[in-house]
């Protein structure tokens, strides 16, 4: 099925809109002072979106931004409350005094420090499409009439459909898990995310034997930053001093490089100095 110029504009602004929306709202979340008095630090993460986020065989919180959180509230001194949301939902969560910070593998673009604040860069993301060896995808302009899986709402998405010929088939699902079982069942064999998810995408494809996925394209290289919302300095200022402490220290390296295979990027390290 392909997609015509007039569908990529309606994509555009469903990609938007859910943060057109949270623009309106007014933002609750607690202050520093409100955490410290109630003890608990409500972090907004997307537990779908591995390796960012995930749960275990045990059923257990785990993944690089799920540790980042819970170290920074330990640093905090107060207990660490995991609220979970979907990519789709990480702003208008923290909008709606469901969450005091976003931690949820989210990018820090122009758009979105018009609706909230970012912090320093804590870790980076790669936006990429990815696809068997065999697809022949040297460029963007390779997409056309071809079918590519995404999470909607991410930068993912954002990228891809901004980029990809309007003849590309874009189809989008709710978080990176339910995507990802689209590969794997068959639906498509190409891929825009990160390449942490798509490592851990390969890993089911090897269980039913099936090629893994290679990175044909890198869109973008983002900065990934904690949300906080809008005048509430006080808080961002405390993150952003854990944020350096443990970039200084090696913990928040310690943590990328576990789930990610790679040492943090000079750029990010740079920001602890």
């Amino acid at each position: 099925m392909k997609r015509f110029p007039l569908n990529r504009s309606l994509a555009v602004l469903a990609v938007s809109a859910t943060t057109l929306c949270a623009a309106l709202a007014p933002a609750h979340a607690a202050t520093l002072d409100q955490v410290m008095q109630q003890k608990a630090l409500r972090v907004a993460i997307d537990l779908n979106a591995p390796p960012y986020g995930m749960k275990d065989a045990n059923l257990k919180e785990v993944g690089s931004d799920v540790e980042t959180a819970r170290l920074l509230a330990k640093d905090l001194g107060v207990k660490f409350n995991i609220v979970p949301t979907t990519q789709a939902n990480r702003i208008p969560f923290l909008l709606t005094d469901k969450a005091d910070v976003v931690i949820s593998s989210l990018t820090i673009t122009p758009q979105r420090k018009e609706v909230i604040d970012f912090t320093i860069p804590y870790a980076v993301i790669q936006s990429v499409i990815a696809a068997p060896a065999s697809e022949n995808i040297k460029t963007i302009g390779d997409l056309a009439g071809k079918t590519v899986v995404t999470a909607r709402g991410t930068t993912n998405d954002a990228n891809v459909t901004k980029m990809a010929p309007a003849d590309t088939n874009i189809v989008r699902f709710e978080n990176d898990a339910t995507a990802m079982t689209a590969v794997t069942s068959g639906r498509s064999n190409i891929y825009s995310g990160a390449p942490a998810i798509i490592a851990s995408l390969n890993k089911q494809l090897a269980e039913s034997g099936k090629p893994p996925l290679v990175t044909k394209i890198v869109m973008a290289t983002s900065m990934l930053g904690l949300g906080v919302a809008k005048n509430n300095p006080q808080l961002l200022d405390k993150m952003n001093e854990l944020i350096r402490k443990n970039l200084k220290n090696g913990e928040l390296n310690t943590i990328y490089k576990k789930y990610h295979g790679a040492d943090l990027p000079a750029e990010i390290v740079v920001e602890g100095k």
